[in-house]
This record gives structure tokens, sequence and C-alpha cells, in this order.
């Protein structure tokens, strides 16, 4: 018998779901809608993955602090290792300057999509009412991202569009513009080297032409009576790096840490991102 991989009427798009459904729409099926937990290792080495993951939560915490009005100087005699000093000094010194702007940290904004719901979470907006809107994302990936890759990342797209589908209220109550939005990703690593992306309305209503595209092929395929309608990639490089990828059949082995981040530096189409990249949708 066909297993039922029908969206739950509670599922909410993301930018992680969507990209996982165009990296692979086998592991979107297997990761939202069967919710399988497969006991696979992401990357090696283990440890340094799991502590660079654990240093991205604690500096998104420590920024979401620090913007929530504790002093800085409380927030350093929290810190007890090096290479989160590093990142919170660079981020003290060179970090976004947010004069004039009306400032919200780990902020979630939600809008309709294919029927289901369209949520991310930000790490900061700052926001000049009806002039300027930023969308600022710290990125703590050890080597910074190369351009290419965050232009085509489905975040470059999901947030300023659905900045401008719900950011009114944010707005002194007029609806956000796309051309007064600007995503910055910030690295702690390269702290004067931020990408930065503007946006436009030619821009948005391909957003949204895209998002709506996507959300009707998951839909659909939701509804197909085979066995496995969602697809594994044609690109193996991409299953390295997938805890499923011993359930596919894909290999066994985790795919090497310090690899994955020399992909993410190439200039060409590339693998997930693991999870610590997108720390920014946890919750503190």
């Amino acid at each position: 018998m066909p297993q039922s991989t029908n969206l739950p009427t509670s599922f909410q798009f993301s930018q992680s779901s969507l990209q996982d459904f165009v990296d692979c729409p086998r592991r979107f099926e297997l990761k939202y809608l069967r919710e399988l937990a497969w006991p696979a290792i992401e990357a090696e080495p283990v440890l340094e993955h799991e502590q660079l993951m654990q240093l991205g939560s604690r500096f998104h915490q420590l920024i979401h602090q620090h913007l929530s009005g504790i002093p800085a100087e409380r927030l350093t005699q929290t810190i007890d290792h090096p290479n989160l000093t590093r990142w919170w000094h660079n981020y003290l010194d060179h970090g976004p300057d947010f004069s004039g702007f009306q400032v919200s940290s780990e902020i979630p904004l939600s809008a309709a999509l294919g029927g289901h719901r369209l949520i991310a979470k930000y790490d900061v907006l700052a926001i000049k009412p009806g002039e300027q809107a930023l969308i600022i994302d710290w990125k703590t990936s050890r080597k910074k991202t190369a351009r290419q890759w965050l232009q085509e990342s489905l975040q470059t797209s999901v947030y300023p569009y659905l900045l401008v589908q719900a950011g009114a209220e944010l707005n002194g109550g007029e609806g956000v513009l796309p051309e007064q939005v600007e995503m910055i990703y910030w690295f702690p690593e390269a702290p004067s080297e931020p990408e930065r992306f503007s946006y436009n309305a030619k821009q948005y209503t391909a957003d949204h032409d895209r998002l709506t595209s996507l959300s009707e092929q998951i839909i659909a395929l939701g509804r197909d009576e085979e066995q496995s309608p969602f697809r594994l990639t044609a690109d193996e490089r991409r299953c390295r790096f997938c805890v499923y990828r011993s359930l596919c059949e894909r290999g066994e082995g985790a795919g090497d840490l310090y690899e994955r981040e020399e992909l993410l530096l190439q200039e060409e189409e590339l693998v997930f991102e693991l999870d610590f990249e997108q720390i920014g949708e946890m919750e503190y």
C-alpha cells in the first residue's frame, strides 16, 4: 500500500523546506512529510561540527540580547570561547549601523502560500518607516560563502518577498515597497565584507511566481498515489551531507566539514546548507 504523503493542514513552508525540495524532493518528503528521524551523522569531524553549531547559536543569542537592551559590557563578560570572543568584537566594531532605524531582532513573519503559510524568522529587521527596510542575516560558517551561492539560495528570495507581503505593521502601517528592501548577509569571520542584495518590483513578481509554483508542485506530488513520487536528486554530491544517504542507498559515511566549506566557496551550483547556517531560525 502506498504511504500517504499529503501535506498536513498545519504544514508551513519556509526557506529551509523549500530549499530542501529544490535540492532533493526525496529529502523534503522524508524530512517534512514522513517526519522520519534517521540516526546518521551529517558531517565529520562530529565534535567540531557540533561546536560550530553551538557557537553560531550563542552568537545569535548574544546579538538578540544586545539589541534587546542588555549592555555589551555585561554580555562580553559571559563569553568564554576565543572564537566567539572574536566574532562578538567584530560585531561590536564592524557590525551594521542601525542609527535612525527601528530594530527588531528574532522576529517572525508569515503570509499565505498555496493554501498554507510561508514563515520566516528574521535575525534582524531594521526599518525606517516609509523609507528603507534592511534584512540582516548572520552567517556563522567558518568561511565566507560565495556570493553566487547566496544569490541562488531560496533565503534570498523568501525573506525579502515575505517582508513585502507581511511587513506593514513594522512600517508604520504602510506596505513595504520592494524597492525599499535590502538583504544583507553579515559574516563574523569577514566583518568588513557583507554581501548585499537590493530588491525591486520585478524581482518581487519573479519570487511570487517561483514560490507559488514550488508550493503547487509540492502539493501536487503529495496527492500522487504512487509509492514515492518525490524523486531523488540527480546530483549525488548533495547526498554526502544528507542524513538520509544510507536510507536512499547513496553512501554511509558523512561528508567532510572542510570539504563542505570549500564547496561553499565555489562559484557554481552547490549542495545543501548545513544546519548551522540556518541557526537564525532557532528559538531562544
